[in-house]
Parts: structure tokens; sequence; C-alpha cells
């Protein structure tokens, strides 16, 4: 796929399908969270897939996102904020791209999220499926996509000074 009909066309992805992600797709979401650029090249962060999505649920406010995604990510270290949307949003990215939805999931209670990935603390939980809907992306072009996307627009959000 086109890299900016990628970025177009993507969209949070709520609910899932039971159709597993395959070893070699999820092996390449997580490979674009390690190759995201970090600051000073530190590369504070580790990508725990986790196993227990029932527990973990109970750590989010969206706990559904977390018990029937097929594959749940936490981006766990202590990596600047900056880097840690740059993983994620390269994870995310690169998800799509196979076309399997993702959204990042608000923490509720950090200190039992941390405790079910191994003690680290829990930055980010990210999860993965294919669409329960599925979505063609090449159903439009990306400048279709970008005009219907509920964002402010472009000049309003963009300015030369």
């Amino acid at each position: 796929m086109d890299t900016f009909l990628t970025i177009a066309s993507r969209r949070e992805v709520r609910e899932y399908a039971d159709t597993p992600i395959p070893d070699d797709v999820a092996r390449r979401i997580l490979d674009a969270g390690r190759l995201a650029g970090s600051s000073r090249n530190t590369q504070l962060w580790e990508f725990v897939v986790v196993s227990d999505r029932d527990a973990l649920a109970e750590a989010v406010y969206a706990p559904d996102n977390v018990r029937n995604a097929r594959l749940v990510v936490a981006i766990v270290g202590e990596a600047f904020p900056f880097d840690v949307g740059r993983a994620a949003q390269n994870m995310m990215l690169a998800a799509w791209n196979e076309g399997v939805g993702s959204v990042p999931n608000g923490i509720a209670n950090a200190d039992r999220a941390a405790e079910i990935v191994g003690g680290s603390p829990v930055k980010m939980i990210l999860t993965f499926g294919y669409p329960a809907k599925p979505r063609d992306p090449s159903a439009r072009t990306a400048d279709e996509w970008s005009a219907r996307a509920n964002r402010k627009p472009f000049d309003d959000v963009v300015r030369r000074a």
C-alpha cells in the first residue's frame, strides 16, 4: 500500500474479527516499533506481547478492546513520551498496511498494568486485530480518505510564520 494511503485511510479499530494475526505479520508490526527513532537513539523501551488479556483488560479504560484483540502490545520502560508515540504510530501504520486494525488504550490502573507485564512501567497499550467490519483502503484515493476524515480543515491547522 502507498504510505500516504495507509496514513489517510487508517482509522481506530475497536472491534476485531476472530481471525488470528499470522506470526509474520505480528513480527512485522513489532519490528516497526523497534525501528522507530528515539531521543539520542536510547531505545528505552520494550514491547511486551501480553498473553493474559483478561487481566490486562481490568487495567485499561476500554476493557473490550483488550479482551477481543488478537494481539496486545504494552510499550514499557523509560522511553520519553514522544518516543513512545513514534513507536506506537509505526506499529499501528505497519499493522494497517497489512489490513490489521488497531487502537491505543488508556491505562486506568498503572500499578496493575506494570504487574501484569513483569514490573516495568507501562507507557502505552496497543490492541490489534482484523476489523470486525472490514474496510478497503483502495476503495478511495488518499485524497478522498483525507477529505472524509473527521479532522479540522487543513487551513485551520497549517500556517506559515
